[in-house]
């Protein structure tokens, strides 16, 4: 397969070594083989693939060394080697590569000091080292990365200070030191981080005050907790300063043992690991480098969750699906949140969990859900969203309780089409939700709709025309080459959205009984345009407009026109989605 450019076989039960034989595919662009029992030594041939872009050998066995070949690789991008059994050093030819953005070596027994050269990558977003034994200073050089966002070098063996260059690393959002050895104070540099949201140092040597501007204005004790000697505001829980002024990184410190009454503090500790580290493992490349839009994350942990919906009770529960359920949550600060449960019995639900994390932490717009936080540990893998009290758009359709007008489901249809204009032609790498339905459309106190649940969204390059796929959507809103073929493209979300739009003016369901065999709902409308479209349309909608039944015809016959444009059989032939927001406007502004 001398022409394959994408490999994925993670998560499997393989074992033996890696073999030889993939240093031949030399197109090869993309190679995950994480998830296994594979063991023995990277094999330094894997540096013939000059064109890789992602690695990720993750979750494995492996042992012995880094290849010091792995800095040639000028295209690689992302790679991941966490929880693996690899040893000694990093070898120092591996900061080369000045364009890696993503890099994690994280839990293996990789131990050294951190090279100076560091520095050199000036591309690194996010660098992930936890778990090792590396020792030494962190080097101040790591100041130069002015794109890092996240950088995690929790439980190791470093000592020395954090350095004062950290304050240049003006995009870092996540920032954790702790369970080291590191002394002397907080530098008050670090102030100036305006971007910071997750900060923990604790269970180190530090001195000296606790900076109170800045990103340390909104930070918990729990940042700070283990370390002895340092002081500042009531709000962390530490000594006050003598006479507010900054103790001296030199004062000698005084040794305790740590006292019993210790236990609880690090039960409390061990909640807060990092929030999430979501990985884009099944994502196609990207035609261009693009640093996420991070949203601000509320830390919440797993007992906070599990207090805010009454231990997952019933009366909390908002809705069931097929990856897992959704929760009213109530938290002690009186925010009210919508929280969804990955079922972690089910098949692909961690690897759900992790796509839809890091589709939305990429993205944000009015009409896409928000995302408060998230929690993840073995037991939970939840997501705590933007709580939208109107609930989904199947029940304002199908409950006899709930009516919407014209001008309202055509609003919230053009809702729907701008969160999918967005997806497709507002990122650097289009993403494809692959199961919009009513269920995954959310309307918030104003009616504004909002699209949810990207488990199974796919991100892809523009030039990828058909992305190959085994986890399907809904039945009767799957395009019909996704549905038979897996083939995957932004048309398929189009089609989806066709479907949609024949569904709300209709009140018919794609799998109402009436559509059997060939006889599709959208056979059904392409029958009865234009003439017999009024037959066909919401019995609700015709009683509440009989008195202008003629000139809202015309917007009926208007909207099912699209509807048919956008599910011709052929992708090619169907419209994109700025055409379909425009064409909406269109039928806003003339017709109804």
């Amino acid at each position: 397969m001398s022409n394959l450019i994408w490999l994925d076989m993670g998560g499997n039960v393989f074992t033996g070594k890696i073999p030889d034989a993939l240093s031949q595919l030399r197109k090869l662009q993309v190679l995950f083989l994480d998830g296994n029992n594979l063991h023995g030594p990277m094999p330094d041939n894997l540096c013939n693939l000059v064109n890789l872009y992602r690695l990720g050998l993750d979750n494995n066995q492996l042992s012995q060394q880094l290849p010091t070949c792995l800095g040639n690789l000028t295209s690689l991008r992302e790679f991941y080697l966490d929880n693996n059994s690899l040893t000694s050093t990093i070898p120092s030819t591996l900061w080369t590569n000045k364009e890696i953005q993503k890099m994690d070596l994280s839990y293996n027994f990789l131990k050294g000091s951190l090279a100076p050269e560091i520095g050199n990558v000036k591309g690194m977003r996010e660098l992930y080292l936890s778990g090792n034994q590396f020792s030494g200073e962190i080097p101040s050089t790591i100041g130069n990365l002015m794109d890092l966002e996240n950088i995690i070098i929790s439980n190791n063996q470093l000592h020395g200070p954090i350095p004062e260059s950290f304050g240049n690393l003006i995009s870092l959002e996540k920032l954790d030191l702790s369970k080291n050895n590191l002394s002397g104070v907080i530098p008050k540099s670090l102030e100036k981080l305006e971007d910071l949201v997750y900060f923990n140092i604790s269970f180190n040597e530090l001195s000296g005050e606790i900076p109170n501007r800045g990103p340390f204005k909104n930070l918990t004790p729990d940042s700070f907790i283990g370390n002895i000697e340092l002081c500042g505001a009531s709000q962390f829980k530490v000594k006050p300063c003598k006479d507010n002024t900054t103790l001296s990184s030199s004062r000698p410190r005084v040794l305790k043992y740590i006292l019993p009454s210790m236990a609880l503090i690090v039960s409390v500790a061990i909640i807060i690991f990092y929030l999430v580290k979501c990985h884009n493992r099944n994502a196609p490349l990207p035609t261009q480098s693009s640093s996420p839009i991070a949203f601000n994350f509320k830390r919440i942990s797993y007992y906070e969750v599990l207090n805010a919906t009454n231990k997952f009770g019933e009366q909390n529960l908002i809705d069931k699906g097929s990856i897992g359920s959704v929760y009213k949550g109530i938290f002690s600060d009186g925010m009210i949140a919508a929280i969804k449960v990955f079922n972690l019995d089910l098949e692909g639900a961690n690897k759900s969990f992790d796509t839809e994390c890091q589709i939305l932490s990429n993205i944000r717009h009015r009409n896409l859900v928000k995302v408060i936080s998230s929690c993840s540990n073995l037991d939970l893998k939840a997501l705590v969203l933007e709580y939208m009290p109107n609930g989904n758009l199947t029940k304002w359709l199908f409950s006899s309780n709930y009516f919407l007008n014209i001008a309202r489901r055509l609003e919230i249809m053009m809702d729907v089409a701008c969160a999918l204009e967005y997806l497709h032609h507002g990122h650097p790498s289009p993403i494809v939700h692959c199961d919009l339905n009513p269920n995954n459309v959310l309307l918030d106190e104003d009616m504004i709709a909002h699209v949810a649940d990207f488990g199974i969204a796919k991100l892809f390059t523009e030039d990828q025309r058909v992305l190959m796929t085994k986890t399907l959507g809904t039945i009767g809103y799957m395009a019909p080459e996704y549905g038979s073929a897996g083939l995957l493209s932004p048309m398929v979300d189009v089609y989806s959205y066709g479907i949609m739009l024949m569904e709300i003016f209709t009140k018919k369901k794609p799998v109402d009984d009436m559509f059997v065999g060939e006889f599709t709902m959208r056979k059904w409308v392409f029958e009865s345009f234009p003439d017999a479209i009024m037959q066909i349309v919401d019995v609700d909608i015709v009683n509440a407009v009989e008195d202008n039944i003629q000139a809202k015809a015309s917007c009926f016959r208007s909207v099912m026109e699209l509807a048919l444009e956008c599910t011709a059989d052929l992708p090619e032939e169907r419209l994109n989605m700025k055409d379909v927001l425009t064409r909406l406007k269109k039928i806003k502004t003339e017709s109804c």
